[in-house]
């Protein structure tokens, strides 16, 4: 009886939730940002009383979800797109998320006291844009940017995680070890990010022809062994030291820009798929939260905000920039589609799993922020773009 109810539970979110993404950005609202809300009302404290309270799990259904919806971008990502924006793209997905932790730590520890290595892991686990809702976003608006914005946004965005991810891991680790040198962090970048491109190289070549010659019985396998492919190169690298997101992203990157068997069949797979993994994801991190515990940190949280919007993305993004030819105008839409999603909720179950003091406390903070971030950068990307003068509608460019 427990599991025919919970199906159901589950099929009624997931139908609202379709439907919801279907309209909500009429409102001009990211349908996201609905489906958190879903999941907050559906848990303990709100209408639908459903307890949930378990971090792991939520890490790992966030791992499952972002690898799927990396793999997913990575494919619909034309290399023709980025190739012009590739050194801009890269510096913001690792100087960008780099210098927008520290800032956000900095002034963390300065204006509030907090300790500074729980402050730069608070700005760590915020630094990354995220990929889902930059995706989700573009493509529901229907909008091109001027400049190629756009390739710039989704190609910081499907990148940036893996540096985010060695940045709270590392500090979580320095946390619980603070006798650690800094030479052995910097090593163990390298080797996690020099690792993560070979993999995902070697896995995005091999999959291209495996793909084309092993010669399924059903056509409908072909996306099953693809789905399969993408979480082996995650794992894989993982297990070899590597960063598994950038595999992935990279493998798919290379599989997309490249002939397949049934590529639009498969294409088209993995959008409903990262869909639905959006919705899941969304949904669990919306019960995994307890409103209540928001309240208290409603002041750090609006102050993290503030900091983020205003101050440490916009100075990430004009020093990133600055080697390259970027107009103002270009670096201070970048500076605003700062959008932060699922990927800093997942990252912020880590410490709670890690058993660092005062966790819970860090993950609801983060929520908070991602929320803010949402509704006021997320919903506001077409109108900034057409004050800016770079909105093209209906991708025309």
């Amino acid at each position: 009886m427990i599991s025919e109810q919970f199906i159901l539970f589950g099929s009624i979110l997931l139908f609202i939730c379709i439907i919801i993404s279907k309209t909500s950005h009429r409102l001009g609202i990211p349908s996201l940002l609905f489906f958190l809300l879903i999941g907050m009302l559906a848990g303990s404290e709100g209408i639908g009383g459903f307890y949930f309270d378990n971090p792991s799990i939520t890490q790992f259904i966030g791992i499952v979800a972002l690898v799927i919806i990396l793999f997913s971008g990575g494919l619909d990502t034309k290399f023709s797109e980025i190739r012009p924006i590739l050194g801009q793209g890269l510096t913001l997905a690792t100087i960008g998320v780099f210098i927008t932790a520290m800032i956000t730590g900095i002034f963390l520890n300065w204006l509030l006291h907090i300790p500074i290595l729980e402050s730069l892991l608070i700005g760590s686990i915020i630094s990354s844009t995220d990929a889902a809702a930059i995706f989700a976003i573009f493509k529901s608006k229907n909008m091109g940017l001027k400049n190629n914005i756009a390739p710039l946004l989704e190609l910081e965005s499907g990148t940036n995680d893996p540096m985010a991810y060695f940045l709270v891991t590392t500090l979580i680790f320095l946390i619980l070890n603070p006798t650690t040198s800094l030479t052995s962090m910097v090593i163990l970048l390298i080797k996690s990010l020099g690792l993560g491109i070979l993999v995902g190289f070697f896995f995005g070549k091999g999959s291209v022809w495996i793909i084309n010659n092993i010669k399924l019985h059903t056509e409908g396998l072909y996306s099953v062994f693809t789905f399969a492919i993408a979480f082996l190169t995650f794992s894989i690298s993982y297990f070899l030291g590597g960063n598994g997101f950038l595999s992935v992203y990279i493998a798919a990157l290379i599989l997309g820009n490249s002939y397949f068997v049934h590529k639009v069949e498969q294409v088209q797979f993995f959008d409903g798929i990262a869909l639905l993994m959006q919705i899941i994801m969304f949904l669990t991190l919306g019960l995994l939260v307890f409103p209540s515990q928001i309240i208290p940190v409603f002041g750090i949280g609006l102050f993290v905000s503030l900091v983020l919007i205003l101050i440490a993305r916009p100075v990430a993004v004009f020093l990133s920039l600055l080697p390259f030819k970027v107009g103002f105008k270009d670096k201070v839409f970048v500076s605003w589609v700062g959008i932060k999603g699922a990927v800093p909720i997942i990252f912020a179950t880590y410490p709670i799993v890690a058993g660092i003091e005062g966790s819970e406390i860090i993950f609801n903070i983060i929520f908070f922020i991602t929320i803010i971030s949402a509704l006021v950068q997320g919903s506001t990307i077409d109108i900034m773009a057409k004050y800016l003068g770079l909105y093209i509608p209906d991708k025309e460019n």
